[in-house]
């Protein structure tokens, strides 16, 4: 009888660990079949000779929680903190980079460098945590917006 229940045990573990393979394996390759084409928004890095960055796929995936504006020495401070937020960036050697600003509390929207944030400003350059603010590409910084530091993890 103990010959026959070891041999009935190492039956149903062979069974269950061939139906969890067999899981597993469907649902890789349902996942695979049903997921993202390369070229798609959601995957901007698929295609790495490709020099432009959707906009949109940036404001997905960035995010933050708080500004920290600075105006250029010499300028009025018009508080620029209540008018804009800075949620993320995206800047490469590379490439102008992008970044999410909200303006006036709307919902942020990605704005490349050149392009026009309000009525008398447009982005003028951005860095790995700033992005810098002017009336015009060519003429000097307004302001700078940072993200806030990063607070280590305890």
């Amino acid at each position: 009888m103990q010959t026959q229940s070891i041999s009935l045990w190492r039956l149903r573990l062979a069974t269950f660990l061939l139906a969890a393979v067999a899981t597993a394996s469907a649902t890789h390759w349902a996942l695979k079949w049903l997921g993202t084409p390369s070229n798609s928004p959601m995957a901007p890095w698929a295609s790495p000779a490709s020099s432009q960055t959707d906009p949109q796929a940036v404001a997905r995936f960035l995010a933050g929680d708080q500004v920290i504006a600075k105006a250029v020495p010499g300028l009025p401070v018009v508080s620029a903190s209540s008018r804009f937020k800075l949620l993320g960036v995206v800047a490469a050697p590379s490439s102008r980079g992008h970044a999410l600003i909200s303006v006036d509390g709307k919902p942020a929207r990605p704005y490349g460098v050149g392009t026009q944030v309000t009525d008398d400003l447009v982005l003028h350059s951005v860095a790995s945590r700033s992005a810098s603010l002017a009336p015009s590409l060519d003429g000097p910084i307004s302001m700078t917006l940072e993200l806030p530091k990063l607070v280590p993890a305890r």
